[in-house]
C-alpha cells in the first residue's frame, strides 16, 4: 500500500478549495432537510414525535400527512409552520398557523385526516384488517401551501406505521355455538382480564378496538350480532336473542387464558343497550361496564322467546332530517320515546359503570340517557357505581385516540342512499377521544386488575 505524504494531501485539498471558491465549499457541507417521526412504527394510541431540521431559520413550511384507506380513498391533513431560529420545526412544541388545525397539536396530522378534495361522499375511516397497519406518508413542503393544489416542492418525507395489534397479540376466529366473532389474546400465557366488545347498528364484525385492548393486556372478544352474512336471517334484523349474548360472555369467561372473575363489557351506541341489558341479568355478573353514547332501552326488538324480531327501518317516526336530507337518529333514543317495557332495569346493575357522552352527539340522546342512569342508581343507593365523562364538542363516534372523526357518513345505499349525522367538531372531538381512552384504561385497571 502506498502512503500519500501528509503535505502532498494538504496541497491537493488547498488547490481544490481555491478552484471551487470559499462560499461554495462551505455550502456543500449543509445537510439536506430532514424529517423524522418517532416511533416510526407504533400503536394507534401512541403519540408520534414529528420533527424537521436543517432548514433555513424563520421560513414558512408545510407538514402534510397522506394515507390511503383499505378502500383506496385518499385521506390527508396539513399544517403551516414557521421554522425556528435554529432551522427546526417540532410538532410537539411548535404552533400551526394554518391548515387543518391551529396551535400546538402534536398528533393533528393523524386525527386531522379527512377525505381529500374530490373524494366520494360520506366516507368514514374504519380499519377492516387489523393484521396490517395504516401506512401514513408524512412530508415536509416548501412554503405555506395546500397539498391538494399539487404545486408544492417536497423537501423531505418519512413513512409511519400505525398498528392496532402489538407484536405477539393473537387473533382467533370464533365460530362455535352459533357465535360469530373474533377473540384477541395478549402475548403470553395469561390468564388475562377480559372484555366483551359490542358495537352498534352499523353492523358487521368490528375488530380494531378489541385488537387494541389486547395490545394493552386485555383479552377481548368482538362480537357480531347484526348485518353479518354468517348470522341467521335477514341482515337488516337482529336475529339473535339474550342467549346469544350470554353465550358470548360465557365463552370469554370459560376460556383457559381468561380470569373468570375479571370480565367486563363495553358497548357503543346500540351496543350500550345490549351491554346494559346483559349486565342487568342476575346470572351474568360482569366486573365492569363501559358505555359510550348509547341508550338505556330500545323499541327495536331483538329476537325474543317467540322467535319475533324487527327490521331496524320498520319504525321511522323518530327519524329526523336536516335541510340536506341527512338523517339523525337522536330522538329515537330519547328516554321519553322508549316504551317502559323496553328499558333495561338499571336498578339491577351491580358493577362499576363508566358512561362516556359526547355533548354534540347527533345520533343518540347520550346526555339524557346518562342522566337517567345516574338518577336511577341514586334512587336505589347505588350512585357509587356510576361515573360519567361528558365532552363538549364531541360527537357520537368516540373511538380510540387519534382516530379521524367523521361528522357524517354513508349509512345505507338501499333502498335509498342515506347519510347519517354523528356530530363532533374536529379539535374537541380529538381531545375527547384522547382523554376518554386514558380514562378507560384507568377504569379497567381499577376494575379488572385489583
Amino acid at each position: 500500500m502506498k502512503i500519500l505524504p501528509c503535505f502532498s494531501l494538504h496541497r491537493k485539498l488547498a488547490s481544490l478549495h481555491r478552484a471551487v471558491g470559499e462560499a461554495r465549499w462551505r455550502s456543500s457541507y449543509r445537510p439536506a432537510p430532514l424529517l423524522t417521526a418517532a416511533p416510526v412504527r407504533g400503536l394507534v394510541d401512541e403519540q408520534t414525535s414529528i420533527k424537521g431540521c436543517f432548514l433555513p431559520p424563520g421560513c414558512p413550511i408545510t407538514v402534510c400527512s397522506r394515507m390511503h384507506s383499505e378502500d383506496g380513498d385518499l385521506w390527508e391533513a396539513f399544517a403551516h409552520y414557521n421554522t425556528n431560529a435554529d432551522g427546526t420545526v417540532n410538532l410537539t412544541r411548535d404552533h400551526s398557523v394554518g391548515g387543518s388545525y391551529l396551535g400546538c397539536e402534536p398528533m393533528g396530522l393523524f386525527w386531522g385526516l379527512q377525505p381529500a378534495p374530490g373524494a366520494r361522499e360520506g366516507l368514514r375511516l374504519r380499519k377492516k384488517n387489523v393484521e396490517t397497519p395504516y401506512v401514513v406518508h408524512i412530508s415536509l413542503l416548501e412554503g405555506h401551501v395546500s397539498p391538494s393544489e399539487g404545486q408544492s416542492t417536497e423537501l423531505a418525507a418519512v413513512y409511519t406505521e400505525r398498528w392496532y395489534m402489538a407484536p405477539g397479540v393473537r387473533r382467533i376466529d370464533i365460530r362455535e355455538n352459533g357465535l360469530v366473532g373474533t377473540l384477541f389474546l395478549p402475548p403470553g400465557p395469561g390468564p388475562f382480564p377480559a372484555m366483551l366488545d359490542l358495537w352498534g347498528m352499523g353492523g358487521g364484525l368490528v375488530e380494531y378496538r378489541s385488537a387494541l385492548f389486547a395490545s394493552r393486556g386485555y383479552a377481548s372478544f368482538s362480537l357480531a350480532y347484526f348485518g353479518h352474512k354468517e348470522l341467521p336471517g335477514p341482515q337488516n334484523c337482529i336475529n339473535v336473542g339474550d342467549s346469544y349474548f350470554k353465550s358470548a360472555f360465557q365463552l370469554l369467561r370459560d376460556h383457559r387464558q381468561v380470569c373468570a372473575d375479571r370480565v367486563g363489557i363495553i358497548g357503543l351506541s346500540f351496543g350500550v343497550y345490549l351491554a346494559l341489558r346483559l349486565a342487568a341479568q342476575t346470572d351474568v355478573k360482569p366486573s365492569c361496564l363501559i358505555c359510550i353514547n348509547g341508550p338505556v332501552g330500545s323499541n327495536i326488538k331483538i329476537l325474543d322467546t317467540s322467535g319475533r324480531t324487527e327490521n331496524f327501518e320498520s319504525d321511522q317516526k323518530y327519524w329526523r332530517y336536516d335541510d340536506k336530507g341527512h338523517v339523525t337518529f337522536r330522538d329515537l333514543s330519547l328516554p321519553a320515546n322508549i316504551s317502559p317495557e323496553n328499558k333495561v332495569k338499571i336498578e339491577n346493575l351491580a358493577c362499576p359503570l363508566l358512561y362516556i357522552a359526547g355533548e354534540d352527539d347527533l345520533s343518540a340522546s347520550s346526555m339524557e340517557n346518562a342522566t337517567l342512569i345516574e338518577e336511577t342508581l341514586r334512587a336505589v343507593d347505588k350512585s357509587q357505581l356510576f361515573t360519567c365523562l361528558s365532552y363538549p364538542g364531541a360527537g357520537h363516534l368516540i373511538e380510540p385516540p387519534y382516530t379521524p372523526n367523521s361528522r357524517m357518513s354513508l349509512w345505507s345505499v338501499k333502498p335509498q342512499k342515506l347519510i347519517t349525522l354523528w356530530g363532533g367538531h374536529l379539535v374537541p372531538h380529538a381531545a375527547a377521544q384522547e382523554d376518554a381512552w386514558k380514562k378507560i384504561l384507568e377504569f379497567l385497571g381499577n376494575s379488572l386488575r385489583r
